[in-house]
């Protein structure tokens, strides 16, 4: 990550750009409204990746009893392979531990091979397959155990 690379918690001020992000991106965006909803949810957490104030990436979290799951994660193509999803992933990750979660979810598109490597270095394996979840494309259900445990972090990504 750069050294004007920031991940910070996401604020009411980032929706409009966390929505264009996602609407650029995602065949089925969120609307600025979900995201603001999302914000408010006291059993959620989102973080941005801002680079000289710019959001270029972003992440959330939801938490129901100890199992978190991630509801997206999206890093504009430009600033893509620079490790920014995986300090988003390792900082939703600890959210998620704060807020009581011991295990962790999440849906991957099957063909997405640079999301796959990455959530694999970080500890999560497949455990399921959601046939044509995506329209387009199948997702793969992806879990990881224990990520309350001590050095969780450390010994991943």
């Amino acid at each position: 990550m750069g050294h004007d690379m920031k991940i910070r918690p996401m604020t009411p001020e980032d929706l409009e750009a966390v929505a264009r992000l996602e609407s650029e991106h995602q065949p089925r965006p969120w609307s600025q409204g979900v995201f603001s909803s999302e914000l408010a949810a006291g059993n959620r957490r989102y973080l941005v990746s801002a680079e000289d104030e710019s959001v270029v990436g972003f992440g959330g979290v939801m938490v129901i009893g100890d199992e978190a799951h991630i509801t997206n994660l999206l890093v504009d193509e430009g600033h893509r392979r620079g490790r920014i999803g995986t300090h988003l992933m390792k900082g939703l990750i600890s959210e998620a531990v704060a807020l009581g979660a011991r295990h962790l979810t999440l849906e991957v598109r099957s063909r997405n091979e640079a999301a796959r490597r990455l959530y694999s270095d970080l500890g999560l394996a497949p455990v399921g397959l959601r046939k044509n979840y995506y329209g387009d494309d199948d997702a793969l259900i992806l879990w990881a155990h224990d990520i309350d445990r001590p050095g969780f972090l450390e010994s991943v990504g």
